[in-house]
């Protein structure tokens, strides 16, 4: 990712996934800020179960299809 501020859509139901479009107005969820820096990698969680949003941490390979 290029830095820059993004905002990673919480609801799941953005239609840019991972990130917010505006989609979640009228709903409890609202967007995650995340500054980058620097360039480098990011694995954007897109489940929405992560422990550690915006951030991917493996929790979809708990989640039963």
């Amino acid at each position: 990712m290029e830095p820059g501020t993004y905002w990673w859509c919480s609801c799941g139901q953005s239609s840019h996934q991972p990130f917010c479009d505006g989609s979640h107005q009228g709903t409890k969820r609202a967007p995650v800020k995340m500054v980058i820096e620097e360039e480098q990698t990011v694995a954007w969680c897109l489940c929405k179960h992560s422990k550690n949003p915006p951030l991917c941490d493996g929790s979809h390979a708990n989640l039963q299809t």
